[in-house]
């Protein structure tokens, strides 16, 4: 259908990058998927974050996850460039054929260059507007006119390529591990708990603009554990998350189970898999929650859904209706770092989606898989 679609047959190995935050990356598993089961002969290779390393590592399309630690700057201009090149020598070595860059960094044009690459192919960017970026690449798509979930705009590589993704293949996939399943096994039999008969809440993102009331989240697990339903917290290490979590649990009656900052990224997915339904803000574990196929009610605020909603997974999107100036992608109303979007919505409405996804009762809200 293209006069210059690639001839995968030809091709030997795919380097894929995607430099950005964890679930950035995540986002990027079913281009791997999609690639091996069209060509299994080929050799697939990741270049993302050392920090997200683990949202790609064992995924069984992938050969090797090569990382780039962002702390190389802080060891001194001599060791970033000696770490910089050993990384350099490493994927030369890997002989590469096609380079898929899913995203604007100017290390997909040194990278092109540098590994003598035959095949290259990244979006057209606004802020990428040289020709020297133009040429550098042998293929470009363009960025969507309307908003679109950015698994489809990965996917956009391999269609600009020839090569056109079936709806089956492309869900996410992480895999959490033999020794995060143990870790997690334990765990709930300390705790008791039993599988799908949790509901999991991580009421933090890394960017707080994004994180929904404290008040309300401790109201929202009164109001769970009331009618039943064990509910276990979680939040990632970060100082800023672990105190939030603090703030929450000092207002509820209940006492769920706190797994705050006890569980690295394998075992947050091992342990979502085991629940009946996760709760949570727009941010890594409710991808996840769609990775492990775990029913997901999701509250979105300034960032917009139609591009970042749980993907082919059974899930409630929960946003305001009152305010027309959402999605803005801001970091809160005004820059404030409170966004009103999101702190509009109501517990009964958390609620109702919660009962609906774990017991099917309500018949006021509908699926949106």
């Amino acid at each position: 259908m293209l006069n210059d679609a690639i001839n995968f047959h030809q091709i030997q190995r795919v380097l894929v990058t995607k430099l950005r935050h964890h679930g950035d990356v995540l986002l990027t598993s079913p281009v791997f998927s999609v690639l091996k089961k069209h060509y299994p002969h080929l050799k697939l290779d990741a270049l993302v974050y050392h920090e997200t390393g683990e949202m790609l590592t064992l995924h069984p399309a992938i050969d090797d996850v090569f990382t780039i630690d962002r702390a190389w700057k802080k060891g001194g201009l001599f060791k970033q460039v000696k770490s910089e090149l050993a990384l350099l020598k490493k994927l030369q070595a890997q002989n590469y054929d096609l380079l898929i860059h899913l995203t604007e960094h100017w290390r997909g044009l040194y990278l092109k260059r540098l590994l003598k690459l035959p095949f290259a192919v990244t979006q057209i960017y606004a802020r990428r507007p040289g020709r020297y970026w133009r040429k550098t690449f042998t293929h470009h798509y363009p960025a969507p006119l309307n908003a679109r979930h950015t698994v489809e705009k990965n996917l956009d590589a391999l269609r600009r390529l020839g090569l056109y993704p079936q709806t089956e293949d492309c869900g996410l996939v992480l895999i959490p591990g033999a020794a995060a399943e143990k870790r997690i096994e334990t765990l709930m039999q300390e705790y008791g708990l039993i599988s799908k008969e949790f509901v999991q809440l991580n009421p933090a993102s890394r960017w707080f603009y994004k994180t929904w009331d404290g008040q309300k989240t401790s109201a929202l697990i009164d109001r769970l554990e009331e009618s039943g339903k064990r509910v276990v917290v979680t939040a990632a290490p970060a100082e800023q998350e672990l105190e939030l979590v603090k703030r929450i649990l000092s207002n509820t009656k209940s006492a769920p189970v706190n797994l705050s900052g006890l569980l690295n990224l394998k075992e947050l997915a091992a342990l979502i898999a085991q629940a009946r339904c996760l709760v949570g803000v727009d941010s890594v574990p409710m991808h996840i929650a769609a990775a492990m196929s775990t029913p997901v009610v999701a509250l979105f605020g300034p960032s917009n859904d139609i591009l970042w909603a749980p993907w082919q997974v059974r899930h409630q999107v929960i946003s305001s209706k009152q305010r027309p100036c959402r999605p803005c992608a801001q970091h809160g109303c005004g820059g404030g770092g409170w966004s009103d979007c999101l702190n509009d919505i109501a517990v009964d409405e958390v609620f109702a989606a919660v009962d609906h996804l774990t017991t099917g009762i309500s018949q006021k809200l509908n699926d949106s898989q």
